[in-house]
């Protein structure tokens, strides 16, 4: 990757830099949206939004190609500090025309304003909405990027130490799954991600953590227990600085028995799938080989 490319990414890019302040947060917040909508494809899907309570919620349905038997829970990034609605639309419109199912997202309470549990509350909300008027637990798939990706893995792992349905299969992005922020890809990626800094990420899980420790599963999915786990199938770019974040998610799911496939862009960087191109489309075409492997081939 180029570096005009990379500084050009880094000057558009709202998390890039700090989110430590009432005006950087609120920054953040207007140029999540304003970006996700910028980058929403077109596409033969029907777009509905709707409330349970005070959450607002949208669902993306394909026209053509539509199978009803599927659902997939979209969790969006943005560190718990940004991103709703808008920003959501961007994956959630690229899932839904990718594997033909309809795609629920969800804005969920952000911190600082709602910091832990809020968003993890509002996810349950949604998961018991759909488990209980749309499809049944195991013909959901739970999708998420970043931040998104640790709401989707804490989630599961909720559900599963309480004796409940799980998902029937995780899709990650880039996704942030510990808080502790002691892996090396945020120091030899730090020059070559354009999209994240160690700064946001670190501003944003205390935001979000308040007093919490980092090391607890609630925050950081990586500790928690991987027994009894649905299939996983995670994509990160080699120049993100939560590639590591990957890495270890998918060690520690195989070590305890559980499938996970690792997909590594090697010219991508954190959540590349968001961006137009054709770097992006063909990692969606994988995705959705992916998908159909783990729903059709193994009936």
């Amino acid at each position: 990757m180029s570096n005009p490319l990379i500084k050009t990414l880094k000057a558009a890019n709202f998390m890039a830099g700090k989110a430590s302040t009432e005006a950087e947060i609120k920054r953040h917040r207007k140029l999540a949206d304003w970006a996700g909508g910028l980058a929403t494809p077109k596409g033969d899907v029907e777009r509905k939004r709707f409330r349970l309570g005070k959450i607002r919620c949208e669902e993306f349905r394909p026209y053509f190609a539509h199978n009803p038997g599927y659902v997939i829970l979209y969790c969006h990034g943005g560190g718990y500090v940004s991103g709703g609605l808008g920003y959501a639309g961007n994956l959630s419109m690229k899932l839904a025309t990718a594997t033909g199912f309809t795609v629920y997202s969800f804005a969920y309470r952000l911190a600082p304003e709602h910091p832990y549990p809020a968003a993890a509350e509002d996810a349950d909300i949604v998961w018991n909405y759909l488990t209980e008027n749309v499809v049944s637990a195991d013909h959901v798939i739970l999708a998420g990027d970043s931040a998104g990706g640790n709401m989707a893995l804490c989630l599961t792992q909720r559900l599963i130490a309480e004796g409940k349905p799980a998902p029937r299969l995780l899709l990650l992005f880039s996704p942030w799954t510990d808080m502790t922020g002691t892996a090396e890809s945020y120091e030899t990626n730090r020059d070559i991600d354009p999209i994240l800094s160690k700064e946001f990420v670190m501003n944003s899980a205390r935001a979000y953590m308040g007093d919490g420790d980092p090391a607890d599963a609630a925050f950081s999915p990586l500790f928690g227990s991987f027994e009894n786990f649905p299939p996983v199938y995670i994509m990160a770019g080699r120049n993100g600085i939560l590639l590591d974040d990957s890495i270890k998610l998918r060690e520690r799911i195989i070590q305890a028995g559980g499938t996970a496939e690792l997909d590594i862009e090697e010219k991508g960087w954190h959540v590349y799938q968001q961006m137009p191109g054709t770097m992006a489309r063909e990692a969606m075409k994988r995705l959705a080989a992916q998908v159909s492997f783990e729903i059709y081939g193994k009936c």
